[in-house]
């Protein structure tokens, strides 16, 4: 076994059990879903280099990963994969399946220092803004127009 698709809110797992697996409605695919929102041949998982990687078949409701709607991605260990509107979590060991090295996110470390907690509460007042408005005044004095301004 290469693995397992783990359905998110309860079911049974559902063993990867070769390197290339079709999913999808027709009763030829590899991993059936008979859900009239999956597509007969809806998408492909197959491993690369120690890792699953989904590609979308051109089906007519999506294949996400993460949330995010895709045509080709690999898969860490710990994904959702949403197939329609079925979601799955991709449970496998990279290692046992031939990866060497380990897929890494990279995350850019904020730096603690570029905002105030002010500004990140959504507090902080803008430096250019003036503190006071100005308002003017307009009015009529022997028919000619007078305008004063008064800082409030």
């Amino acid at each position: 076994m290469y693995g397992e698709l783990l359905p998110v809110g309860g079911g049974d797992p559902i063993p990867l059990l070769k390197t290339t697996l079709v999913i999808g409605r027709r009763e030829s695919a590899d991993i059936v879903l008979r859900f009239p929102n999956v597509s007969g041949s809806h998408c492909e998982l197959c491993v690369v280099e120690g890792y699953w990687v989904i590609k979308d078949l051109g089906s007519s409701n999506g294949t996400k990963v993460n949330g995010s709607r895709i045509s080709e991605q690999r898969v860490a260990p710990g994904d959702k994969i949403a197939i329609a509107k079925h979601v799955f979590e991709i449970a496998y060991e990279p290692l046992k399946l031939g990866a060497t090295t380990m897929m890494i996110e990279t995350v850019q470390p904020a730096d603690p220092f570029s905002r105030s907690l002010l500004d990140v509460a959504g507090l902080e007042t803008k430096r250019s803004e003036p503190k006071t408005k100005q308002v003017t005044d307009s009015k009529k004095i022997d028919g000619q127009s007078v305008s004063r301004k008064n800082h409030r």
